[in-house]
């Protein structure tokens, strides 16, 4: 009964009942996103973004429920676990848009790079903090980009250059977090100057296509087209928007991909600069909780996976917002809570509870 006491005691509630609004916001913009759709697979996307939520919600529980020590004590079997879904991928992988290869059908389709982003927070973690004393030495460093370097790589053949970079930013925020020291700075910066040029030469026409876009707008007008359409959503929402389901270029299908990678303008064009102020200010009140439980938690463990659930929320939703703005390059990472996509959903949800786990166990201040 104390145990049970002290888990709903400890429970930051103020973090479920701001992702739970987030969520349901998101739902019933993926409705107006989707609404007169003649594709099942568009159809189909408000019931399978509940039906994952309700799971999502349920994982939440479960995973605040289980100590992350002990998870932590399992960074083998879950390291071992993620490689080989992303080495399935690469020979039973369902083949989606432009001829990515992301996904595992096992009666739902499950794509496991957002499977890795959980898994990987928890067994990085786990191994910054067995070399918490040792990371003025560079050999540590460099241990902790080898830990990084197989699933990353494993992501980006896919090829899946958003999560792949989402990967990099989770090291970064995390091994700054443990306490990464100056000098090592210029480690990393060399790392990516030394792999930008190979990463280039092994990119897919498409996703080339996405920078030389946003660097040369009129050198490919017709993949700027969605760019150009987001644009005009978000500016013509004015300050006030014009109201839920009530959005031209969304319900007149000039918006591509409008429920996953552009949704935030739809939300933009419907609810106007209010509405996006809103659910950035909303996301932003989840991620302070978080780091409020990174804070309070009584080990480098708990701190380290705190910092990682943070870091995805906050650079996902820096891109996915910023791409809509034109400010940033297409890269189709999701904004976190409310863009459709189950298994996206199912991460960041498994992220809240792993942050619920440490805040429950949190000392008191």
């Amino acid at each position: 009964m104390n145990r049970t006491g002290n888990f709903w005691r400890n429970f930051d509630f103020i973090l479920l009942g701001t992702t739970l609004i987030l969520i349901l916001f998101g739902i019933l913009m993926i409705r107006s996103a989707t609404i007169g759709a003649v594709d099942t697979d568009i159809i189909s996307r408000v019931p399978d973004q509940i039906r994952y939520a309700i799971i999502g919600l349920v994982l939440v529980f479960v995973l605040a429920a289980v100590d992350y020590r002990l998870l932590g004590s399992l960074h083998l079997w879950l390291y071992i676990i993620m490689v080989a879904l992303l080495i399935l991928v690469q020979f039973l992988g369902v083949v989606g848009d432009a001829g990515s290869q992301r996904w595992i059908n096992l009666g739902i389709r499950i794509q496991p790079s957002e499977i890795g982003k959980i898994i990987i927070i928890i067994t990085l973690g786990h191994h910054l903090t067995q070399n918490y004393q040792k990371l003025s030495s560079l050999r540590a460093v460099i241990m902790s980009l080898v830990h990084m370097s197989i699933p990353t790589a494993l992501i980006f053949i896919q090829p899946n250059l958003g999560t792949t970079i989402v990967f990099m930013v989770i090291w970064f925020a995390m091994i700054w977090a443990a306490g990464l020291r100056l000098k090592h700075i210029a480690l990393f910066v060399g790392i990516i100057l030394i792999a930008a040029p190979v990463m280039w030469t092994q990119m897919k026409p498409y996703q080339k296509s996405r920078i030389t876009t946003f660097l040369s707008p009129e050198s490919d007008p017709e993949a700027f087209y969605n760019i150009l359409q987001a644009r005009i959503s978000i500016g013509s929402g004015g300050f006030g928007g014009k109201g839920y389901a009530n959005g031209t270029q969304s319900q007149l299908r000039f918006l591509r991909v409008r429920h996953t990678d552009f949704i935030f303008s739809v939300i933009a064009e419907e609810f106007g600069f209010v509405g996006g102020a809103v659910v950035m200010v909303l996301i932003s009140v989840v991620i302070l909780r978080i780091l409020r439980g990174a804070r309070r938690a009584v080990d480098p463990l708990g701190s380290l996976i705190c910092y990682g659930v943070a870091a995805i929320i906050f650079f996902q939703t820096v891109v996915s917002i910023g791409m809509n703005l034109n400010m940033l390059p297409v890269t189709g990472l999701t904004l976190p809570f409310i863009s459709s996509g189950g298994t996206s959903l199912l991460s960041i949800l498994a992220g809240i509870g792993l942050a619920e786990s440490v805040i429950i166990r949190g000392r008191k201040i």
